[in-house]
């Protein structure tokens, strides 16, 4: 695949944003960010589907915040490889998003009725009542395809942040564990080269759910292999679908190994009841 927009800086500098300008993105860069959406090419099979639609400037859709008028949806099936798979490539498609001056935010506890109404996407009414008491789109395995996460896409407004989050934004949402730390073998840690260490530390970057970090790595033949996984019997306190935020870290790793010149062969799987990306070089 080719990047087009400059690696490291986009994703040290992306932060999820909670507050927005109430105005439209300007038609150039989302003609643009559209266009890169149909023309993405991704290292695995996939189903998919980025859908982009508008919303109401309220709170009933993100609850937390209003919603600026362009938005962006993922839609796949809802076993955990897709759902991890939704996350890899709507992380590629929100990075792009950032390198052209937008805000992003990562949402999975939508309001589902809000949604259907702005963007019809079930395929019938009983999927309405299988949400997670309303919000987001279950806390399991269902039938169909359904929108995994929605994001916005928008302008940043700093005036309008509550105050948790201007105290979340200076703590917590820009702390990350060192590599070493997120090893599931410490002791590999002098074995690693310079490139390899530059896509996990690009990796540990990753947002996720709380800023809780899950993802573990590892190695296999000889070091030219990364995986990517969550321990086993990982649970969320909050979040039902970590493995989306275990695809969105993979996608970062392999972005750094794209960005010393590799062209990593992608492969994802699930294991002990968890997604397991594979990245070898």
């Amino acid at each position: 695949m080719n990047i087009t927009f400059p690696i490291k800086s986009t994703i040290d500098t992306r932060r999820s944003a909670r507050s927005y300008k109430m105005i439209a993105v300007e038609e150039n860069i989302m003609k643009s960010i559209k266009d890169f959406a149909k023309t993405m090419s991704l290292p695995f099979e996939h189903g998919v589907e980025i859908k982009f639609f508008n919303a109401d400037p309220t709170k009933t859709l993100y609850t937390v915040m209003k919603s600026p008028p362009n938005n962006v949806a993922f839609i796949s099936e809802t076993d955990i490889a897709s759902i991890s798979k939704a996350g890899f490539i709507g992380e590629i498609l929100i990075l792009f998003a950032h390198s052209k001056g937008l805000a992003t935010c990562w949402y999975g506890h939508y309001k589902l009725s809000e949604l259907e109404r702005l963007m019809p996407h079930l395929q019938s009414a009983q999927q309405l009542k299988e949400s997670n008491m309303g919000y987001g789109y279950s806390k399991g395995v269902t039938t169909g395809r359904r929108v995994i996460c929605i994001s916005p896409l928008g302008y940043y407004e700093d005036n309008g942040l509550r105050l948790m989050d201007r105290i979340t934004k200076k703590t917590s949402s820009f702390k990350r564990k060192e590599i070493k730390d997120l090893l599931e073998n410490p002791n590999e840690y002098d074995k690693l080269t310079d490139d390899i260490l530059y896509a996990l530390d690009l990796g540990r970057k990753a947002p996720s759910a709380a800023n809780s970090q899950m993802w573990r790595f590892g190695f296999e033949d000889d070091f030219e292999t990364i995986t990517v996984a969550m321990p086993v019997g990982y649970k969320h306190f909050k979040w039902e679908h970590p493995d989306v935020d275990i695809g969105i870290c993979a996608s970062h790793i392999w972005l750094g190994l794209i960005d010393k010149g590799y062209n990593p062969i992608v492969t994802v799987n699930e294991e002990l009841g968890r997604v397991v990306w594979k990245l070898s070089i």
